[in-house]
């Protein structure tokens, strides 16, 4: 149980889903935990879990679009845990509705470029200067298979392409200058999270949850849905010191999705 030993993490959106599970499981392995998110009561109840299982772990609100927040994160998290060594890029919306692409209102695709990209280049750009001097680290960023296959609206595609791409500029201009930081997506089928569920709302064929899982199901080769601790395992491994030859990498975690 000490996979992550002595390292400090800040996992983005740790209030809830993914990065609650994500920054459970790292603080399980051995990592202080800065859990951030924009519900701050949200991140303080993870908090409070690890807390209470032992593990050490600070709650911060957190605007991911706001650059000034995030260097006030990242001091932060020095003056509590010390040097930065791991960045969980976990922040995100769905953006899944929206109707016909041409419907979709440009202000609608801009909250879900800011959210999901360009929130992911700030954090990314932090954490670069965080680490570079301090021994390196790694950066994972969570994109989703709709960052490799279309299908999900334009704004949420291209947001999460995005972040695939970015993440592999980032592991090459960090090994290209002897950072030692190592930047990996993860790419998620779906997840049965609160945002998943959300999508029933953006479906015209499906009325109820139920029928919402049914459906998603059906196009998982494994013949069921993820789980946050499905995504959190992954996570954990490009965390740690298991992936040190890993940079500029998509992990995979879909349940066969985009093997059909």
């Amino acid at each position: 149980m000490a996979r992550v030993k002595n390292k400090t993490a800040i996992v983005t959106g740790g209030g809830s889903g993914l990065g609650a599970a994500s920054s459970e499981l790292l603080a399980r392995e051995g990592a202080a935990i800065v859990v951030t998110d924009v519900n701050a009561e949200a991140a303080e109840q993870t908090a409070n879990v690890i807390r209470q299982r032992g593990g050490k772990a600070v709650s911060l609100a957190h605007d991911v679009t706001d650059q000034s927040r995030w260097e006030e994160v990242i001091e932060a998290t020095a003056n509590q845990f010390g040097d930065l060594d791991v960045l969980v890029n976990n922040a995100g919306v769905s953006g899944t509705g929206g109707g016909p692409m041409e419907d979709v209102a440009f202000e609608d695709w801009k909250v879900v470029m800011d959210i999901n990209l360009d929130a992911v280049f700030i954090g990314c750009q932090e954490a670069i200067k965080a680490m570079k001097d301090s021994g390196g680290g790694s950066i994972v960023n969570i994109s989703s298979i709709m960052g490799i296959v279309g299908g999900a609206g334009a704004a949420y595609n291209a947001s999460k392409g995005g972040v695939r791409l970015l993440t592999k500029s980032v592991a090459v201009y960090c090994g290209e200058n002897g950072y030692n930081i190592r930047c990996n997506s993860v790419h998620p089928g779906f997840i049965w999270t609160p945002m998943v569920r959300d999508i029933v709302n953006f479906v015209d064929d499906v009325e109820t949850e139920d029928e919402l899982r049914e459906m998603l199901t059906l196009r998982h080769p494994i013949g069921r849905l993820g789980v946050a601790e499905d995504i959190a395992n992954g996570v954990l491994f490009l965390s740690s010191d298991e992936s040190s030859f890993m940079t500029g990498s998509e992990l995979v975690i879909d349940g066969g999705y985009t093997a059909i």
